[in-house]
């Protein structure tokens, strides 16, 4: 586990190996949530890249009348 150190400004640092793991890079937005006593930064995905993410999923599943 990797610690930062909170900064006068309320900044962090995240830690290389980290970044290269996530691909974060320069100007990518995180968003930052307050969970169950900790913060959790999640990053947020430009629509774009979400395009052909759901590629191979089964569309052949069983359906309620009202949801077809």
């Amino acid at each position: 586990m990797q610690a930062v150190t909170v900064s006068p400004k309320f900044q962090v640092v995240i830690p290389l190996a980290v970044r290269k793991s996530l691909a974060i890079e320069p100007g990518n937005k995180m968003q930052v949530i307050a969970y169950e006593g900790r913060i959790e930064l999640i990053p947020v995905m430009p629509p774009q890249s979400l395009r052909g993410f759901l590629q191979g999923i089964a569309t052949d599943v069983p359906r309620d009348e009202d949801r077809v």
